[in-house]
């Protein structure tokens, strides 16, 4: 199955519950990228077939 068939939306509703586990600040989702991004952090988390994965060992690091 191709990759972009397998990412599932994210709620908006449980976006407006999630926050960054370092900062505790707002996340944005990238629908280009299908990642969770944490300004303050400069994180960006992955989002794997509709989960969130809010690890800091799991998450790119923004440049």
């Amino acid at each position: 199955m191709p990759e972009h068939e397998s990412i599932k939306k994210i709620d908006p509703k449980m976006l407006e519950l999630l926050v960054c586990p370092l900062t505790k600040g707002n996340l944005d989702y990238d629908r280009e990228h299908n990642e969770l991004i944490s300004k303050k952090a400069k994180l960006a988390y992955p989002v794997r077939e509709g989960i969130p994965i809010l690890l800091p060992s799991e998450a790119r690091v923004l440049e």
